[in-house]
């Protein structure tokens, strides 16, 4: 069969509400990157523990399992302009008000925790919303170019917002947010207005339903655990780099976002429609296999090549999300995608943890080649049990029930 003409990114843009949705998007993410460092900054300096300012930052993806078990129905169920208009202003506000004098860290983190069980909510409006303004066929050029701008707007993020809240204050970096999550508010009226993608109120029960049905289906299942554990285990090694080397971390967040960018292109925009299924499983390969090689402390330019290599992996979540769409019924398109970033931020904050554990107790270069072999043993698993019970080469896509 012929592949399919391949979008550029220039034809993303050409659609009325592709713009306003990235644009939106990508204040969203620079809001959450200045936000979290001034949060995690503010209170390291109340409290002087690593443990709360780690929380401060990471509690929200922590705090996604919890909201993708009690919201996600509200992603296929609520009318998307509406629904992103008004997360985005929630934030806001939410963080105007973390920025208050006198604030005591509990409420703070309180208020971060609250920001994480809705957060669930927005990723499965914002990826349903995307497949529906760009189609199947053009969704993985589209995730591509989210994720491209995603690593990118981190890097500035982190960069810019070190350099505010050492020249103003983590107060006036948390202000600063705020008017970017209202930016992103504004930007999302400029969206068309949609009828939600499923009749029916959201609740919790309704959001139970939909994750019962969508974990029901094996290869939906095998899908969602390549997407979760392989990557966020990988992000467990990541997690290590300040305390595998100091004085390089930099370098190594920088390298591997590098090789993220250089996988999300490959995949997304160069790689014929015919090779991308065959290429998920090596991409998951390639993910760990060279932090299998940091155990014998390497020089660090080799080092940072390895970190490069092994993040172009990475490119292996865009076939599989795009398989993800092809088993999934349109009106759970958004719940289904919801589930993904929800439970992929989970993994990665519980595998950081691990990771952390275990570098306690040996090293970080030990913690980061075991985080590695076991990335590759459950990939391996998964290819293996796939083969067996679809018989279509492990991790392909395949008519189930329930998929439209």
């Amino acid at each position: 069969m012929p592949d399919t003409p391949r979008k550029s990114y220039a034809d993303l843009f050409r659609r009325p509400e592709f713009s306003p949705l990235f644009l939106s998007t990508s204040a969203n993410i620079a809001a959450q990157t200045v936000s979290g460092l001034a949060l995690g900054t503010l209170v390291f300096r109340a409290t002087d523990s690593p443990l709360l300012s780690a929380l401060s930052m990471f509690g929200p993806a922590l705090a996604q399992v919890l909201g993708a078990t009690l919201f996600l129905s509200g992603a296929d169920r609520l009318p998307p302009r509406a629904t992103l208009t008004g997360l985005s202003l929630a934030f806001a506000a939410a963080t105007a008000a973390l920025a208050l004098p006198g604030l005591p860290v509990w409420a703070m983190l309180a208020i971060v925790l609250a920001e994480g069980l809705i957060a669930s909510l927005g990723g499965g409006v914002r990826w349903g919303l995307l497949n529906e303004i760009l189609t199947k066929d053009g969704y993985l050029a589209g995730r591509s170019l989210f994720n491209m701008m995603s690593g990118v707007m981190q890097i500035t993020g982190y960069a810019a917002g070190g350099v505010l809240v050492t020249l103003l204050s983590p107060r006036l970096c948390l202000l600063l947010a705020a008017g970017l999550y209202g930016a992103a508010a504004g930007l999302a009226l400029l969206l068309t207005r949609r009828p939600p993608r499923a009749a029916g109120r959201p609740s919790v029960t309704a959001t139970w339903r939909a994750n019962a049905l969508l974990w029901s289906a094996r290869p939906r299942r095998h899908v969602y655990l390549a997407l979760w554990l392989p990557n966020g285990l990988v992000v467990g090694c990541e997690s290590l780099y300040v305390s595998y080397d100091p004085r390089a971390a930099g370098t190594l967040f920088a390298c591997a976002a590098l090789g993220m960018l250089a996988g999300d292109v490959t995949v997304g925009r160069l790689l014929p429609a015919r090779l991308r299924p065959r290429l998920g499983v090596p991409l998951l390969v390639l993910l760990a296999a060279p932090y299998l090689a940091l155990f014998l402390r390497p020089p660090l330019p080799l080092t940072a090549v390895l970190v490069a290599l092994a993040s172009v992996g990475f490119g292996a979540s865009l076939v599989q999300q795009e398989r993800l769409v092809t088993l999934t019924p349109d009106e759970l398109t958004g719940h289904a995608l919801g589930l993904h970033s929800a439970g992929m931020l989970t993994a990665q904050g519980l595998a950081a943890t691990l990771a952390g554990t275990v570098a306690q107790f040996t090293s970080p270069a030990t913690a980061m080649t075991a985080m590695a072999v076991v990335s590759l043993a459950v990939t391996l698993t998964l290819t293996v049990a796939s083969r067996r019970d679809a018989g279509d080469g492990g991790l392909l896509p395949r008519r189930v029930p329930g998929a439209a």
